[in-house]
């Protein structure tokens, strides 16, 4: 089961916006722009973590907050802000809040600090892991697993490369890849071996004999594959 996100937020391309960055990580997401209907989804339903706007309709983030800490004093709140003040950052702890970030804001510290308090609250035990074979296992959220008996280390980057591959089930370009998982915009002038380097690197942590890989292929002229077993 992949742990769920509430996102409260009533700017739409902010919220689409944290809808796919967390969808791409690994999450589930349900969302709303209202404040009081933002309330009654969190109070209806079990979340990995809440991220709250502070400035919504209806009813603010610091109120929604509130309520929610007369029922649960366990649920994992973060309070998305664009008042920095010391006063504002005091109220939203104050109010029971369990971290803050105000923006505008770097979407790879957002990420990881979720992902923090997604383990804090135990939801990691029921994270989604990638399943390559019956050999080789991956924990997205704890940057670990086994290959072949041995305990391995990722990085995040590794971890997200693994996982968009296994989302596509087709070939993928290095142009893709350096699009959708390293985040430019543009891959005319950027040097394509970083992909190649990356490759060869998990290769070395995923294959029982990385010179002639089973789950990680390349097709020539096409791109690279994942393939589970």
């Amino acid at each position: 089961m992949k742990p769920t996100l509430l996102i409260v937020e009533d700017e739409p391309a902010i919220l689409r916006g944290l809808t796919d960055l967390f969808v791409f990580h690994g999450y589930d997401v349900d969302s709303e722009m209202d404040g009081a209907q933002g309330l009654k989804r969190a109070q209806q339903n079990d979340y990995a973590c809440i991220l709250l706007d502070v400035m919504l309709p209806s009813m603010s983030g610091f109120e929604i907050c509130e309520a929610l800490r007369q029922t649960s004093a366990t649920q994992p709140i973060m309070m998305l802000t664009a008042k920095s003040t010391e006063q504002d950052i005091i109220n939203g702890l104050s109010l029971g809040a369990d971290d803050y970030v105000a923006k505008p804001f770097s979407t790879s510290e957002l990420v990881l600090r979720v992902n923090a308090l997604v383990r804090r609250s135990g939801w990691s035990q029921h994270e989604e892991k990638l399943l390559l074979s019956k050999d080789v296992c991956v924990c997205p959220h704890t940057l670990t697993g086994t290959s072949y008996q041995q305990p391995v280390k990722y990085t995040r980057r590794e971890v997200s490369l693994l996982s968009y591959l296994l989302r596509q089930n087709k070939p993928v370009s290095r142009d893709e890849l350096l699009h959708q998982v390293w985040g430019y915009k543009t891959v005319g002038d950027i040097d394509t071996r970083t992909v190649d380097i990356h490759i060869a690197k998990l290769r070395k942590k995923i294959e029982q004999d990385p010179k002639s890989p089973r789950h990680l292929v390349t097709h020539r002229g096409e791109g690279y594959q994942l393939y589970t077993q």
